[in-house]
């Protein structure tokens, strides 16, 4: 390894710590935050609000008496309540005599079932909001497809001649008339073997015909972490012209290609900038999600597809905001939910679950693809996180709230010795889920 290969690795290997440690401070913050906030709002009293671990590096006292405060450890954070014996909510015995009713109350463990279940569930909750907000404010800022097919902007392919151009209102393709997006796209997926289409358009108040690339070219859009591409040295704006020596024309060509050779090395022609040349790469064996909720294990090269060209969009109405975040946080957390069910009952395999290190190649990736496609990652890690402490399991919210649905029917809290005793084994159980996600990082392909 040369000295500039070593450098880059490097800065790679920073790059991506930065951007994990910037998205987990603002999962974990506005997770914490809802803790907060409804347990303010419930009448319990936080002692301590941190983003971090261990040594604090910078911390203030707001008129509350709350101390806020930033860690050396940056990934994690915690908010202790009085009567809070850890960051882990342990209730301190010893913190709760003395205390008169009136200040019980403003504990978690003398506040009433129904605030301590609230302030508990907040957390998970608020990572909910954030990514039905993230959704919401990428719908607001790039707004949606106008209802007839318009020409937004053009994506620079090797395609030789007059082509489409932006603000192109398209009337037919190979003749056949597309009056709308649906029926556009449903056209395009019929075409994927040709590199030059016929299109008929308005442009200028006329009605002209022009000839382009296929509607569905083989162009990359975005290269996925962790993957042969990206190892390869594929970057986003790529046409893939060859592969395996046959001519591709569309992005559809490529994965019955692929798939077919059985991870065997795939040679591929790529145009760039104007030049073309030559790489090779191996797939991987990958487990990917089907729309009926099961999974498939294909052969993938890493690749996400671009179009020829981006539709012209319109401002989204406030409803049409609602619907589509709220559509696209319900279907990835669905998705998140049938990942984690299937890794537990071994339909996919354990090598799914990343540590800290592959999560953080795949933050870092997101954000040197531009700062939406990081904001999605954060949304994306946002509502996993949520669910992951929505487990049942000691020592996180879930676990916290089977023991106050236990307190709500039999009208006692568990013993304090069984409580702890079942946190410990939660704390280990987590603990062991770390070293084993960490051990995915290192030897997994």
């Amino acid at each position: 390894m040369n000295l500039t290969t070593l450098v880059s690795a490097f800065g790679g290997t920073v790059w991506a710590a930065l951007a994990l440690v910037v998205a987990v401070s603002i999962i974990v913050t506005v997770h914490e935050y809802g803790h907060y906030i409804v347990g303010r709002i419930c009448g319990i009293h936080a002692e301590v609000f941190s983003v971090g671990f261990g040594r604090t590096l910078y911390s203030r006292v707001d008129r509350r008496g709350t101390r806020w405060q930033i860690a050396m450890l940056p990934i994690g954070g915690f908010v202790k309540f009085i009567g809070d014996a850890d960051a882990a909510s342990r209730p301190d015995g010893s913190a709760m005599q003395g205390l008169s009713d009136e200040e019980r109350r403003h504990t978690m463990p003398g506040a009433p079932l129904w605030a301590r279940a609230a302030t508990v569930a907040a957390g998970p909750i608020f990572n909910f909001i954030l990514t039905f907000a993230v959704f919401a404010g990428l719908t607001l800022w790039n707004g949606i497809a106008t209802d007839v097919p318009v020409v937004g902007r053009m994506n620079v392919t090797p395609f030789v001649g007059e082509t489409l151009r932006a603000g192109d209102a398209l009337v037919q393709v190979n003749g056949t008339p597309t009056p709308d997006w649906q029926s556009y796209f449903a056209l395009a997926d019929k075409i994927p073997g040709l590199g030059e289409v016929a299109y008929v358009v308005n442009r200028d108040g006329a009605q002209i015909a022009v000839n382009g690339s296929n509607p569905l070219p083989a162009l990359v859009g975005a290269v996925h972490p962790n993957s042969a591409a990206l190892d390869a040295g594929l970057q986003a704006g790529d046409v893939i012209l060859r592969a395996a020596g046959q001519e591709i024309h569309s992005f559809a060509e490529l994965p019955p290609l692929v798939e077919a050779l059985a991870g065997q090395a795939v040679p591929l022609t790529i145009w760039r900038d104007g030049k073309t040349f030559d790489l090779t790469l191996t797939p991987r064996r990958t487990d990917l999600p089907k729309a009926d909720g099961t999974f498939e294990t294909r052969w993938l090269i890493g690749l996400s597809s671009d179009a020829l060209f981006t539709p012209k969009t319109r401002w989204a109405g406030p409803w049409e905001i609602v619907t589509q975040a709220t559509e696209q946080s319900w279907f990835l957390g669905k998705m998140t939910l049938i990942g984690m069910k299937s890794v537990f009952t071994g339909s996919i395999s354990s090598c799914s679950i990343s540590g800290p290190i592959g999560i953080a190649k795949v933050v870092g990736a997101a954000a040197r693809s531009g700062l939406e496609v990081f904001i999605q990652t954060i949304a994306v890690l946002s509502i996993g996180i949520g669910l992951l402490n929505l487990l049942p399991i000691p020592i996180l919210d879930g676990g916290h709230l089977v023991f106050h649905a236990y307190e709500a029917i039999f009208r006692r809290p568990p013993n304090v010795r069984v409580l702890n005793l079942l946190m410990t084994i939660g704390l280990g159980l987590i603990l062991g889920l770390m070293v084993f996600a960490l051990s995915n990082d290192l030897l997994c392909p």
